[in-house]
Order: structure tokens, then C-alpha cells, then sequence
């Protein structure tokens, strides 16, 4: 792959596009030249539509520049969805993000995860199984992802570097712009204890409500099953659980969260309800079982098709 320069910090930069859209644009463009180079017009072309509002290439290209100059005086590094770096489960949806911001290291790949949501305001019961299913799948080795938020996610962020796993925090800021102040603390604590903070805004950006549905796409999306642990009617988190749905990964909800509106419905609607981080550990465990008694069986069909046909001459 050539040097692609600017071209991906630039991209994020372009006005009134759609992330599916950034998605294209940084999967057929190889370099910075090749945007620089552009026209408004031939961005609409290549975009298939007329775009409302256009910015100058320069101006563009000026933004960009001080984002990587801020991101490089912050120790904030950034990955492209064109990179082999990139959360493999996150670029299989439909929009995924063109750059992650991060701070200390993005998740192991070969490390399963699994997100635990919920209200900022949950009741005694709800957090702490929040905190006891967080700590439950550290001590299988599983990552917890959540939004570093007050309630819940937080609480689950902290069980589970209590029970010694890497957890991850998904922004709707920069990750220099820790939201609310007052988990900072807990955002040093999840740097140190090996894990990340990670964002698609560049550095500096402040939170902004409609950051917060966009992030949770991507919480969704970064691991194998999500958790709602407890949800009343218009929770954020359920919009989470139909990411969730919509990316094709498990959904749970907690028994403790089931006296929350949001949360039984979920379960009214199908979502599995589990008690403990043993119950996730128990469900993945038997589809890995299923998955290789099917593989076996697929390898022993095929070893059986290709004797027959060997015996009858059919090859």
C-alpha cells in the first residue's frame, strides 16, 4: 500500500458526509494526493449525491495537520480502518469508523470481549451485578467494553480491572477530553491496567449528545455480545442492544435489571437473561463446542464424499 500521508485525517475532516460514506472514500482512496487533488464536484461524483456544504481542500488538509500535531503532543495515537491493526469484529459493519483515536492499546484480537452497558442511574441490585459480572469475566480472561459513563458502565469498567482483565472505554469525545471529569481516575486506572481508551473524534473534541448513539455503535460492534444490565424506557443502552442486534452479536440482559422498563422488554423481546459472568462464559463455551462438533462433522462428510467417489470412479 502507498503512503497514505494526511489522506485518512483528512477524510474525517470532509463536511456533511456520512460515516458510511468516510467508510468508501478511505477504502478507494490510496493517498493524500489523490484528495487533495479533488474538486468539489468530484467528490460528489465519487460519492454518487450533491453534497450541502463544501470546504476547501487546503482548509481540509490544515485541519488535519493540527489534529495529528495535537494527537502526537497528547501521546494519542490513531489507527485506520485500512490498517491490519484495526478491531477485525469492528470492520465487519456497515459504517465503521475510518480512524480510532486511542490511548494505551487497542483490544487483542484474540482476546474475547463482551460489552456491559446500562442507566447512569441504576438501583443497589443492578450495580453490583454490574460489578460482580465485570469482575466475573476478568477472571475468565474476557475484556469488558462499556462508555465510561456514570452508573453502570463505569461500575463494570471497575469490576472487571478488579478482576484482572484489560477493559476498554469508548468515547463520545476526543480521549483527551474525559466525560464526566469525574471518572478520570478511572480512566488512568484502565491505562494502567493494560487496556484503552478509544474514540473516532479527533483530539480536543468535546462531548456533544448526538456523539453518544454514534459511539454506541461502535461499543456494539467491537465485541462478541452485549450486556444490558439495567435500562429504563428511553436508556441510551438501548440503543446499544439494537446495534447489538443489527451487527449480529448476543444479547443479554441482567435478572438483576429486569424491575427497568427498558430492560424487560428486551427480555420480553427475546434477549436471554443471565444471572452471573459464568452464564456468558457457559453460553460462548457451548457454541465453540457446536462450532467444532460442525467443522468435525463437515471434515468427516467431506473425507467420506471424496472415498466414495474414489471407489466409484466418479472423479
Amino acid at each position: 500500500m502507498m503512503d497514505r500521508g494526511l489522506l485518512d485525517l483528512m477524510i474525517i475532516r470532509i463536511p456533511a458526509i456520512k460515516p458510511v460514506e468516510r467508510a468508501e472514500l478511505c477504502k478507494k482512496l490510496r493517498g493524500e494526493d489523490d484528495l487533495v487533488r479533488m474538486s468539489g464536484s468530484d467528490l460528489e461524483t465519487l460519492l454518487g449525491r450533491p453534497l450541502k456544504r463544501h470546504a476547501g481542500m487546503d482548509t481540509i488538509r490544515f485541519a488535519a495537520e493540527q489534529d495529528a500535531a495535537n494527537a502526537l503532543k497528547r501521546g494519542i495515537r490513531w489507527v485506520s480502518l485500512v490498517s491490519a491493526s484495526y478491531p477485525p469484529l469492528l470492520r465487519e459493519i456497515y459504517d465503521p469508523p475510518v480512524l480510532l483515536f486511542y490511548r494505551g492499546a487497542l483490544p487483542d484480537a484474540d482476546r474475547p470481549a463482551a460489552a456491559v452497558v446500562g442507566t447512569r442511574k441504576p438501583g443497589g441490585a443492578a450495580l453490583k451485578a454490574a460489578f460482580d459480572i465485570g469482575r466475573g469475566l476478568g477472571l475468565q480472561g474476557i475484556s469488558v467494553v462499556s462508555g465510561l459513563a456514570l452508573g453502570i458502565d463505569a461500575t463494570a469498567h471497575r469490576g472487571n480491572l478488579e478482576g484482572g482483565g484489560r477493559t476498554y472505554a469508548v468515547l463520545g469525545s476526543g480521549v483527551d477530553e474525559i466525560y464526566p471529569s469525574s471518572n478520570r481516575p478511572l480512566a488512568r486506572r484502565i491505562l494502567e491496567g493494560g487496556g484503552g481508551i478509544l474514540s473516532e473524534y479527533p483530539p480536543g473534541t468535546e462531548p456533544q449528545k448526538w456523539h453518544f448513539p454514534a459511539r454506541n455503535r461502535i461499543i456494539s460492534a467491537m465485541v462478541r455480545g452485549t450486556l444490558i444490565v439495567e435500562a429504563p424506557a428511553a436508556s441510551g443502552a438501548l440503543i446499544t442492544a439494537r446495534f447489538a442486534l443489527e451487527h449480529g452479536r448476543d444479547l443479554w440482559v441482567s435478572s438483576a435489571g429486569l424491575g427497568a422498563a427498558g430492560t424487560a422488554r428486551l427480555a420480553g423481546e427475546g434477549a436471554k437473561i443471565i444471572a452471573s459472568a459464568s452464564d456468558i462464559v457457559r453460553e460462548w463455551a457451548i457454541a465453540e463446542q457446536a462450532e467444532q462438533v460442525e467443522d468435525r462433522g463437515a471434515s468427516i462428510g467431506r473425507t467420506l464424499a471424496d472415498s466414495l467417489a474414489r471407489r466409484l470412479a466418479i472423479r
